[in-house]
């Protein structure tokens, strides 16, 4: 893909967040229960990574749960990291041993921040379906896998609307981010967002995602020196919406 397009990519989502950051972030408070899932398997105190950890609603269900630990969450957003740090002030103190900071999974040097902290798990939820290109997501799965020790584990979710009616309808055509299909790759796909709080006119707004398949993220994890362990469907309309995997 050309460098031209996976920065615009890339622009699209940022100006999405900062735009609509904290009207997103609302909507996204309930912890998922893929995500529940993936908690109820992780080692007490253990040491994670949260590769786009948004407002930080992950972090706070830990703090919460885990008797001992420590959470790192990396975030390209000022905004959500501000309200991921202001939650979890607010919060009861809990067992786990959090700490946030910025950075953005397109600077190559993003890892350098991560490895100041040893990790036994790295998460990526809802993260690299909005990663442009696929050498982009190699270079940062190849990343991961030098943070991680011995026997670590990367744990990931993929939206999967295809399973949705209602979102593939959100579907838009690429000329409206000034772009023509045949600059992208198989499944990138450009989906409006549209958002209403009560009494207040409705927030729309356009964002870049890539729809894997399991066939792709299988090579992904091979060429990054990963095996695919373990994988699950969970969340949203039908219990589908969401695919998980766990990559040694």
């Amino acid at each position: 893909m050309d460098e031209a397009v996976i920065q615009r990519l890339y622009e699209i989502n940022r100006v999405f967040y900062q735009q609509f950051g904290a009207a997103f972030a609302a909507t996204r408070r309930r912890i998922q229960p893929g995500v529940r899932r993936v908690i109820a398997s992780l080692p007490q105190g253990g040491r994670l990574l949260d590769l786009g950890c948004g407002s930080g609603a992950l972090a706070l269900e830990l703090d919460r749960l885990w008797p001992a630990g420590s959470y790192f969450g990396l975030d390209f957003s000022h905004e959500l990291l501000a309200e991921a740090r202001a939650a979890l002030r607010a919060a009861q103190p809990g067992g786990v041993d959090a700490r946030f900071a910025h950075t953005d999974l397109a600077d190559p040097d993003w890892a350098d921040i991560a490895a100041a902290y040893p990790v036994d798990v790295v998460l990526a939820f809802a993260v690299f379906h909005h990663i442009p290109g696929a050498d982009q997501r190699l270079r940062i799965l190849r990343q991961v896998r030098q943070l991680l020790p011995q026997g670590g584990v990367f744990i990931h979710s993929e939206w999967q609307f295809q399973h949705s009616p209602k979102l593939m309808a959100r579907r838009r055509p690429w000329s409206e981010a000034g772009l023509d299909e045949s600059q992208l790759e198989a499944g990138d796909t450009l989906l409006d967002w549209r958002f209403a709080l009560p009494g207040q006119p409705e927030q729309n707004g356009l964002r870049y995602v890539h729809l894997f398949e399991r066939a792709e993220l299988a090579e992904l994890a091979a060429a990054a020196g990963f095996t695919v362990v373990d994988e699950f469907e969970s969340d949203g309309e039908g219990g589908r919406l969401g695919l998980y995997q766990a990559w040694r």
